[in-house]
């Protein structure tokens, strides 16, 4: 999961600049994490959608009209540990006055209504979310993606229901009842990494699979 974090916030768009930081706090957070591995304890590690939402927070974001649609712009990102700090402080604190008995009283729907929110939040800036929506979009009407003008609509659309199909696939063995199939979720993982690289470019050209996701 960190790995998936670090590609996921080290895009361009972001703007962040303390690359060596970054591999300092993932040493750390391995070397805390044999620590907490030999007392039992669940590790430490960067998580959807927590880890965007984060950055997103520290950004300096100015809103940007190009041919009639509202993009927003990171402009700058303040790489401080200060929040990360402040926000662990809460929540040790929160874990000796929440539980167990307040947090009783909190119905489940509100800490529901809580995860559906973020969730939510999080896709504004989602590319696949964004090509998902050119699926129910007028082509006039279509934002000036990068990837739009240099790849074909029917690329673009393939690309994302091979994204989609996987998604459907991971959600079917992560979130199944039955745990023997919980099991096989770790394998599927793994041969998304062949498809990827041997079977999607047999469907789409190297260069149009550059171009819509060729950052991650």
């Amino acid at each position: 999961m960190n790995g998936l974090m670090r590609i996921l916030i080290r895009i361009e768009n972001f703007r962040l600049r303390k690359g060596s930081a970054q591999n300092l706090d993932l040493f750390v957070v391995a070397i805390l994490n044999c620590f907490l591995s030999m007392m039992g304890l669940p590790w430490m590690h960067g998580a959807l959608p927590h880890s965007p939402l984060h950055l997103r927070a520290l950004a300096d974001v100015e809103e940007r009209v190009l041919q009639g649609h509202v993009h927003e712009v990171i402009m700058n990102v303040r790489e401080t540990r200060l929040a990360t700090l402040i926000a662990h402080i809460l929540i040790l604190i929160s874990t000796y006055t929440l539980l167990p008995y307040p947090l009783r009283w909190i119905p489940t729907s509100v800490l529901h209504g809580l995860f559906l929110y973020m969730a939510l939040t999080s896709l504004a800036g989602n590319e696949m979310f964004e090509r998902l929506l050119l699926l129910i979009t007028e082509q006039q009407a279509y934002p000036p993606t990068h990837y739009i003008r240099k790849v074909p609509q029917r690329k673009v659309h393939l690309f994302t229901a091979c994204q989609l199909l996987q998604l459907i696939l991971l959600c079917a063995f992560g979130f199944s009842p039955y745990p023997f199939i919980e099991m096989v979720f770790p394998i599927v993982c793994f041969f998304f990494l062949p498809i990827r690289h041997t079977l999607i470019p047999r469907l789409i050209d190297y260069k149009y699979l550059d171009a819509l996701d060729g950052k991650h």
